[in-house]
């Protein structure tokens, strides 16, 4: 986190400027994608979306790092840890754990309902002891809580022209459509884990199971059923982006270029995926350089133009004065600098 991210924030106490800088170090070293989109946000802004994803990012650790070399019951007793710090930092707007004690911090700034927290952490549980699921409508309920939560978390940050309720279902699909993209990329990872999360209705209805993901995982030969579900996972997945899509112009004018850039990288995800002939039981799709850049590019450009009107924008909702303030971002080519390298605007 820089002091200028900080100080626009009003973040002036030692520690919690520590533990901001933590979130950000979290966000920045697991989140290329959404962590170069953050940067087009208002300086002021930035601490908190770090606060929420750092947080999100720790909890992802706890139970899906294939490094670590932890049990089952000790990732169970480090989330249940974790839940147990969380619920006290929210109780008191503090805690020993500086990521904890950032997260509070946001959600007294941003009033954001506590039940978002609750009900992502019940999603990390089931992560420890689920497997797989039978239907899309199974996996859409564990998803309210591992993703459509963090679109919601997100709205009082980003701001709304619109009252926040109408705009929740689009960032709600939003986090959703981003969430289903990384279960694509990351099929063979997650089979790893022993884990699927593409629905088995899904990939039944192609003739693919996972004795069939684990053959082509371990063989590295692919298999045209395969292809063929994976083709209905990415379809499936841009419908969800269309779900989504209208929230974009419910944001605050500033806060679009940061949503509108993840938008667009995620998407261009699949993009690649499906370029690369959904090999990605075999190798990990990664959006061109090239590609990243020109988009980083043209959300600094509507970065320009929002705030160049922003003193004829609607009111916002849900955003106070301070939180709202508008501050130039930088460069190109700071936005464009390699995740967590040196100043970030």
């Amino acid at each position: 986190m820089t002091d200028r991210e900080l100080d626009a924030a009003g973040i002036t106490d030692p520690a919690l400027r520590a533990a901001y800088t933590r979130c950000r170090y979290l966000n920045a070293r697991h989140g290329r994608t959404y962590f170069l989109a953050t940067r087009l946000l208002p300086p002021a802004r930035r601490p908190a979306v770090h606060a929420l994803y750092g947080f999100a990012r720790w909890a992802d650790d706890i139970v899906d790092s294939l490094d670590d070399g932890a049990t089952g019951p000790e990732r169970r007793e480090a989330l249940l840890r974790l839940r147990r710090a969380l619920e006290d930092g929210l109780r008191h707007g503090h805690s020993a754990e500086p990521v904890v004690h950032a997260l509070a911090d946001t959600a007294a700034r941003y009033r954001i309902d506590h039940r978002h927290f609750t009900d992502f952490m019940a999603s990390m549980h089931d992560d420890l002891v689920v497997t797989d699921y039978a239907t899309y409508e199974e996996l859409r309920r564990y998803m309210h809580g591992s993703a459509a939560v963090i679109g919601l978390q997100m709205l009082p940050v980003l701001g709304t022209v619109v009252p926040r309720d109408r705009a929740a279902p689009h960032a709600a699909a939003l986090g959703i459509a981003f969430q289903l993209t990384n279960f694509l990329r990351d099929v063979g990872e997650d089979l790893d884990r022993g884990r699927i999360y593409l629905p088995a209705d899904l990939l039944g209805a192609h003739g693919v199971d996972r004795q069939l993901l684990r053959w082509s995982r371990d063989t590295g030969r692919p298999d045209r059923r395969i292809t063929a579900a994976l083709r209905a996972a990415e379809d499936l997945t841009r419908g969800v982006y269309r779900e989504a899509a209208p929230g974009l112009a419910m944001l605050d004018p500033v806060a679009r270029p940061c949503i509108r850039t993840a938008f667009v990288l995620y998407g261009a995800i699949l993009d690649t995926i499906a370029a690369e002939g959904y090999a990605v039981l075999h190798r990990r799709a990664v959006v061109p350089r090239r590609r990243r850049a020109a988009v980083a590019l043209d959300g600094l450009a509507r970065v320009v133009t929002a705030r160049l009107r922003a003193g004829g924008s609607p009111p916002l909702v849900g955003v106070t004065s301070r939180t709202a303030a508008l501050r130039p971002t930088g460069a190109a080519k700071a936005a464009l600098r390699p995740a967590g390298a040196g100043e970030a605007g």
